[in-house]
């Protein structure tokens, strides 16, 4: 039996970055389907059910900021952005508005397969939240709350349990500070980001190896932070 390749639609309205990604994709396995507008990306995304979307937000038509926003509204699938839009600002908005991960142009193939990689795991099932997690070095025993990395059990007070969680929930993907501060400390402490210095200080020396130059736990500065989950980026 032929084993089903993983559907990717692209959104993207610049003929050059289309040609290269439907290239790429398409020699490295993946089935790739391409919209050049938000409209018809929205279309083919209803009529086509994509395993992931690679979504430019400069589209001619609507932002893509809007776009996420309405596959959000009622669909689960992978989005990673792909733009020329590097600031902080940009990628927390983009983030906050339900894309999985960003990724800023000009990048690499290596750089866009390992962002695909990771969504691919976390639709195979890895993010599990019921039973046993394990994401490289580290294992989390959900229902006894133990955790252990390189083989040693480590101590976690609750809130560092749940914020290392919600983080290993999402292994891969980057997750905002406003994200994981209204899943971790609630709805109301969206702004309270020094909790989130804190209590990452704390994880990463419990973790790392070398809290200095983490590994494991990795951030973005203004944007968030993201576990990573053991996937090589090349």
């Amino acid at each position: 039996m032929t084993e089903a390749r993983t559907r990717v639609l692209v959104i993207e309205d610049e003929a050059p970055m289309r040609k290269f990604l439907r290239a790429t994709l398409d020699s490295h396995g993946y089935d790739v389907l391409l919209a050049e507008t938000a409209r018809e990306g929205i279309a083919m995304a209803t009529q086509h059910t994509p395993d992931v979307v690679l979504l430019d937000l400069g589209l001619p038509d609507a932002d893509g900021l809007d776009v996420t926003r309405e596959l959000r509204g009622w669909s689960k699938v992978p989005i990673i952005v792909i733009s020329a839009r590097g600031r902080e600002d940009d990628k927390v908005e983009a983030l906050d508005a339900g894309a999985d991960d960003y990724l800023t142009k000009p990048f690499g193939v290596n750089e866009l397969l390992a962002r695909l990689r990771v969504v691919q795991r976390r639709m195979a099932g890895t993010e599990s939240t019921t039973g046993v997690l394990e994401i490289g070095e580290l294992v989390i025993d959900v229902p006894r709350h133990v955790v252990t990395v390189r083989g040693t059990t480590v101590h976690l007070t609750p809130i560092e349990f749940r914020l290392l969680l919600e983080l290993a929930k999402h292994a891969g993907r980057m997750l905002t500070h406003r994200q994981i501060l209204k899943e971790v400390w609630g709805p109301n402490a969206g702004s309270q980001t020094h909790y989130l210095r804190v209590y990452m200080t704390h994880l990463r020396k419990k973790l790392e190896l070398d809290p200095a130059r983490p590994k494991m736990l990795l951030n973005e500065p203004g944007v968030g932070y993201r576990l990573h989950d053991g996937t090589p980026t090349r």
